[in-house]
């Protein structure tokens, strides 16, 4: 017979450094890209490119964009869509257009309700979908669709003006760091917070666990349903905030323009989710995907490109990055297993 101590133990896994150094590589390959475009378009566009305007212009005109992008982090990461945040954004704020401006309420209250009718919004997304069990594509969907109607009645399908310039001012009159607009800011610390609670506290990390196996989730005890409803209340929370920052940046609200924000990004989210830490829907890299898909469309651009480059630009993006992001997922499962 042979002792415990006379037991061989198993050879240690070889240590692989070029692995390590390709994991390292992979986390900051969108940042390598990013700085790539922009030295590659100041070299081509030294006099309208690098400049400091158009720093200003990259970074300071996305805020709408990467507040919203970070509020979809909350259902992706739950293994769920939200097709209505752009919807939302309209209805937002087209609610405090419409309450300011043409009904005289005052901006705070106006604010307050914009933000209500986000969580609302969101809310009853939730709940069609956990409660009645219907796929979040098509509820958000519909939901998106029926927004817009809601959109084009408030504002009788004309653009309403006449904000208090105190949300104007506040939004892009005033210029911070850099000769930043405000708006640029309130970006960088909603980027700070989500970062704070999808990775840090106990919701993000039950989340993550929802979105990697539902039923795994439900038999370790969490309460799957309440967590699904509350990512998309969330959504439609954080969506409102992009909402109220659009009315500002525009004095208004436009009832058609905010749809224009939905596949930008679910690009950013899907190309963020290749970076910083990969396969995972995370908010420093959708805050590094916003800039480098907005910074190669303008670069593009100011070579000459026509407007459509845009959309052919994002789409293109969208296609690549879930391409990507899937790649990653199956390669990280694999390395698991082995």
């Amino acid at each position: 017979m042979t002792s415990a101590t006379d037991t061989v133990a198993p050879a240690a896994r070889p240590v692989r450094p070029a692995r390590n150094l390709w994991l390292h590589t992979e986390r900051f390959a969108l940042l390598f890209a990013w700085l790539i475009v922009i030295i590659g378009f100041s070299i081509a566009l030294p006099h309208t490119f690098f400049t400091v305007g158009n720093l200003q212009n990259v970074l300071g005109s996305q805020a709408v964009l990467l507040v919203l992008a970070l509020g979809l982090l909350f259902p992706l990461t739950a293994g769920e869509f939200d097709l209505s945040a752009a919807s939302t954004l309209s209805v937002s704020s087209m609610t405090v257009a419409v309450l300011n401006a043409k009904m005289g309420v005052p901006i705070i209250p106006s604010i307050i309700a914009a933000l209500v009718v986000g969580i609302l919004i969101g809310l009853i997304n939730g709940i069609f979908v956990v409660v009645f069990k219907i796929d979040s594509f098509i509820v958000t969907l519909g939901s998106a669709t029926v927004l817009l109607g809601i959109v084009q009645w408030m504002s009788n399908s004309s653009s309403v003006t006449g904000v208090d310039s105190a949300l104007v001012q506040a939004t892009v009159g005033y210029r911070g760091i850099l000769g930043m607009p405000m708006q640029f800011f309130y970006g960088l610390i909603a980027t700070a917070v989500i970062l704070v609670v999808l990775t840090l506290t106990p919701i993000g990390r039950r989340l993550l666990f929802v979105g990697r196996g539902r039923q795994v989730a439900e038999l370790s005890g969490l309460n799957v349903g309440r967590l699904r409803i509350g990512a998309f209340t969330a959504s439609g929370l954080i969506a409102s905030v992009a909402g109220i920052i659009y009315a500002g940046s525009l004095g208004g609200a436009d009832p058609s323009s905010g749809q224009s924000f939905l596949l930008p990004a679910f690009a950013a989210c899907y190309l963020g989710a290749t970076a910083i830490v990969p396969g995972r829907f995370n908010a420093i890299g959708t805050f590094i995907a916003v800039f480098f898909l907005f910074s190669g469309v303008v670069g593009l651009q100011m070579l000459g490109a026509q407007n459509y480059v845009q959309q052919l630009f994002y789409g293109g993006a969208l296609i690549v990055a879930v391409a990507l992001s899937q790649a990653i997922r199956r390669q990280s499962a694999r390395s698991k297993i082995s």
